[in-house]
C-alpha cells in the first residue's frame, strides 16, 4: 500500500508495477490530439463521460495512476481523485515526456 502522503510515483515505479499481477488502470489527462501522438500502452485519452464513469463504477481502492505530459495536469487529477476518496492513486512525475526519456526512447516526443 502506498503511503497516504505520497501523491507521484517517478516512471521506473510506474514501469514495475505494470509489470505487477495487479497493475494500475492509467489515467491520461491529455487531449486526445496529444494522446494521438505519444501514449503509454492500456491508457486511454481523456473525456468527461470517461471521468464520470471512473467516479461512478470504479472500485475505490484500485491502484491508479494518473499521466500527463510532463506530470501537472495529471497531479491535479490525482490530488481530485484522491479527495473522491481513491486510495491508490499518484500521478507519474514527468509524464509522458519522461517516460519517452527513462524507459522508452522510442516513444514519440512532443
Amino acid at each position: 500500500m502506498m503511503p497516504s502522503n505520497s501523491s507521484e510515483y517517478t516512471v521506473r515505479e510506474v514501469a514495475e508495477l505494470l509489470k505487477s499481477p495487479r497493475p494500475p488502470k492509467l489515467l491520461d489527462t491529455r487531449e486526445a490530439a496529444e494522446w494521438e501522438l505519444a501514449h503509454l500502452p492500456g491508457s486511454q485519452p481523456f473525456t468527461q463521460a470517461w471521468l464520470d464513469e471512473v467516479l461512478e463504477t470504479w472500485e475505490r481502492s484500485a491502484p491508479v495512476v494518473t499521466v500527463c505530459h510532463h506530470g501537472v495536469r495529471s497531479l491535479n487529477l490525482a490530488r481530485y481523485l484522491q479527495q473522491q476518496g481513491f486510495t491508490q492513486v499518484r500521478s507519474m512525475k514527468g509524464g509522458v515526456e519522461a517516460w519517452a526519456l527513462e524507459i522508452d526512447p522510442a516513444l514519440p516526443r512532443y
